[in-house]
């Protein structure tokens, strides 16, 4: 990667990568579906107009010394030990059963996986890109020694812990619509927000970035945006609404629960709690996980009632758009994460890959039905872009909305006080 060349958007893929993605047993076939949409719409190509600059780049796997940033030791031994994807005696010690069985290429997909979401944490932090995009990463429920919730490699994790470490800032040559004010001050280390999208809570990446008992430097901010309720996955005390009672409170780790049928309207009511969040903390970098399950007529899941529409106020693609539009100066990389519908995950991400890169198709648009995309009869019965809302009543009422908006007042107020006590520090 030569950090002398700068693009505005790196978009990370290879054949190798979604060879390996493919085969996860939750997500089956997911990932070529995505990544060839993208490409039948012509996003990947030079030739498409928009108002930003995309270079698509290989991932370099992930090293032992690489995945070892994190996870342990004995973790890695047991989950790369088996590549033809026989079981071990030691699965259950490791979570490698039930929902996280071993499969054939799995040392592959797990060193390509985390490879590529490292490959584009260090396009940013190069000045490669101001922007970068990994669809087959984001697998936020991996724990340090243990796979969970379809997640083998703590890959959120790994790229958070990058994007920390003190570098001195590259020059960049800028277009008039990207300016990085926020470039990271000589006089402190750079800050790393993590905004998690996924219909399940980040416990993954919350948990590892939990410092309620730290005293150190905070350089890290997690908010995971999720449906939270008795016997849904995961089930965590983190996943709770700041300033329960039976929690131990954390400003730098938040969580906002919703309800059943959580729609377009209820996050846009949210989303200004993000904002004011995002403000104070002044992050270099954000990371996005962008997991689709929460999307109308998810199989899996069938809990929100989330929509695509860039046009509709609230919609995924209305806060990807806000993020990738008005967070001005903070260098943004964007994964994926859930979403069982894989028809709906591929129409979702080349979405927002359009939206990132400046000219959002219309959700009306037909899906291509020519000899390069061979999966069109797979996108029936509309043949279209968009994945609308459904039916679902939303169980948000305003109340329960007020009192998130009071509680994530009062852990903005905690944050700001423990910035200002650090920089006074300084």
């Amino acid at each position: 990667m030569n950090s002398s060349t700068h693009f505005q958007v790196a978009y990370v893929v290879s054949q190798d990568l979604i060879k390996y993605s493919s085969r996860l047993p939750s997500n089956p076939g997911r990932s070529i579906l995505v990544h060839s949409l993208a490409n039948a719409f012509g996003l990947l190509s030079h030739e498409h107009f928009s108002l930003r600059r995309l270079q698509v780049i290989k991932p370099k796997p992930a090293t032992i010394n690489d995945l070892g940033a994190y996870h342990a030791q004995n973790y890695l031994d047991a989950l790369l030990r088996t590549p033809d994807g026989t079981d071990s005696e030691d699965s259950s010690d490791f979570g490698l059963e039930d929902n996280c069985p071993r499969f054939p290429g799995l040392s592959e997909y797990i060193c390509l996986v985390a490879g590529a979401t490292i490959t584009a944490a260090n396009a940013l932090r190069s000045g490669y890109a101001d922007i970068a995009i990994n669809w087959d990463g984001g697998r936020h429920h991996a724990q340090k020694s243990r796979a969970s919730g379809f997640c083998y490699v703590a890959d959120c994790v790994l790229a958070i812990l990058l994007l920390k470490r003190t570098q001195p800032a590259p020059a960049l040559s800028l277009s008039s619509d990207t300016t990085l004010a926020n470039v990271t001050p000589s006089h402190r280390k750079p800050r790393v927000m993590y905004l998690d999208l996924d219909v399940h809570f980040s416990d993954g990446v919350s948990q590892a970035f939990y410092s309620a008992a730290r005293s150190s430097s905070r350089q890290v901010l997690t908010v995971s945006i999720h449906h939270a309720a008795p016997g849904f996955f995961p089930s965590s005390p983190l996943g709770q609404l700041p300033f329960d009672p039976s929690t131990s409170f954390d400003p730098f780790t938040l969580s906002l629960p919703l309800l059943a049928g959580a729609s377009n309207s209820t996050f846009a009511a949210i989303w200004p709690l993000i904002e004011r969040i995002k403000d104070i903390f002044k992050p270099d970098y954000v990371v996005v996980q962008c997991g689709v399950d929460g999307l109308a007529g998810d199989p899996k899941c069938k809990v929100f009632n989330w929509s695509l529409d860039v046009a509709a106020e609230g919609s995924l693609g209305w806060c990807v758009s806000r993020i990738v539009d008005d967070w001005k100066g903070i260098r943004k990389l964007f994964l994926g994460g859930g979403g069982y519908h894989a028809p709906n995950a591929a129409r979702a991400w080349a979405y927002l890959t359009s939206i990132i890169l400046g000219n959002p198709l219309d959700v009306s648009i037909s899906i291509p039905d020519d000899p390069s995309h061979s999966a069109f009869p797979l996108y029936a019965p509309s043949f279209t872009l968009d994945v609308p809302a459904g039916n679902m009543l939303d169980m948000n009422s305003t109340e329960y909305l007020a009192e998130a908006r009071k509680r994530f007042e009062r852990a903005s107020e905690m944050l700001q006080e423990i910035l200002q006590a650090q920089q006074s520090q300084a």
